[in-house]
């Protein structure tokens, strides 16, 4: 066994943390068409390789070799920067994420997460509102009306729903007592307690959480920023090739670490029904050390983890093509008027809860 520095082997699990946001953001273009086609009785990608499974490279390809132009009137440098922005912010939420219990190699053990932080999901929250900005960045340094218009709506629609899913995470804390996303998780693994995830303790929580969610990444039915049949391509109507391609491709890495932070939270993140009792009949019964057992259940809790993901992509996808657009007016009554008070309530419902010893 190769003998690395601590620094060394989490630096490896960084890396394969951004590879796979990547590669999962990048099929997720090719699910959308495939779970579109399945909607909508039609043909998907069937061309680009078998099953069409080359789609998403032959995309990438597309998008480089476009012809790349700037608006006249555009500030070039902020045009550049508000694409690159967005990318960037949407691949730092991951780094916190725990993908992992702990996984031992020889004398090396080490959890599958980029970074384990204490304020985990402070991080999440401040790294998301900062992708804001390459939107705004992108619509204002267009030079285009119809491209501030979208950066001017992707703002007030993410200040608006922010707050209702910061309020609703308030619920969650204050049954915690942390910010850290992987100490969340492990209270989530009580032994011969598995069906005590938060969902069971926080139903409203999650409903405004995920409600609040489609309209964080800006999917339908809360896609104002970028609606064509009133801004023609909204806050990237100017783009093409890559800078477009990064917008694009940000949407779906937003979406990914969302499912993740929703299945952390809510439904257990890396645990899975019966892993202690696994665990202890591999151990008692096969003959296992228990280091090989425990290997075992982390890399089983890591497959669980990414189709609890893979299921809330899905759901992502199938919402877009289901429901019509709302209409702007109606998207900021929805966040100031229904799922705000809504969200105030859960906190004091909860609260209460906790006062008299219901729920700990």
């Amino acid at each position: 066994m190769i003998e690395l520095p601590a620094l060394g082997w989490q630096s490896i699990v960084i890396f394969v943390v951004f590879a796979v946001s990547l590669l999962i953001a990048t099929y997720c273009t090719y699910a959308e068409r495939v779970i579109a086609a399945f909607l909508q009785d039609r043909v998907g990608p069937d061309r680009a390789g078998p099953y069409g499974l080359a789609q998403p490279l032959a995309d990438a390809v597309k998008m480089f070799t476009k012809e790349e132009f700037f608006p006249g009137g555009a500030n070039k440098a902020l045009f550049v920067f508000g694409p690159c922005l967005a990318m960037i912010t949407a691949l730092m939420s991951s780094a916190v994420i725990p993908f992992g219990n702990n996984i031992t190699f020889g004398n090396n053990a080490f959890f599958l997460q980029g970074i384990e932080v204490n304020i985990g999901m402070l991080w999440i929250f401040g790294v998301v509102s900062l992708g804001v900005y390459g939107v705004m960045i992108g619509g204002w340094a267009s030079n285009n009306k119809f491209s501030l218009l979208g950066a001017v709506r992707a703002a007030s629609q993410n200040i608006s729903y922010e707050l209702a899913m910061g309020m609703a995470l308030i619920a969650v804390l204050m049954m915690s007592g942390t910010l850290s996303l992987r100490e969340i998780t492990l209270q989530q693994s009580v032994a011969g307690e598995w069906h005590f995830w938060n969902i069971a303790k926080q139903p409203l929580g999650f409903i405004i959480f995920l409600v609040c969610a489609f309209a964080e990444t800006n999917r339908t039915p809360f896609d104002l920023p970028e609606c064509e049949t009133e801004l023609v391509g909204g806050y990237h109507t100017e783009y093409s090739s890559m800078k477009l391609g990064l917008y694009l491709f940000s949407e779906y890495v937003n979406i990914f670490v969302v499912s993740a932070v929703m299945s952390v939270l809510y439904f257990g993140g890396f645990n899975f029904p019966f892993q202690y009792e696994l665990r202890d009949w591999f151990v008692n019964s096969q003959g296992w050390e228990l280091g090989s057992a425990q290997n075992l259940i982390t890399i089983l809790g890591t497959l669980g983890l990414f189709a609890k993901i893979f299921a809330f992509i899905f759901f992502f996808m199938w919402i877009r093509w289901t429901l019509p657009r709302f209409r702007y007016d109606q998207l900021m009554r929805l966040g100031w008027t229904i799922l705000i008070p809504l969200a105030v309530i859960n906190i004091l419902i909860t609260g209460g809860l906790i006062l008299f010893g219901v729920i700990q």
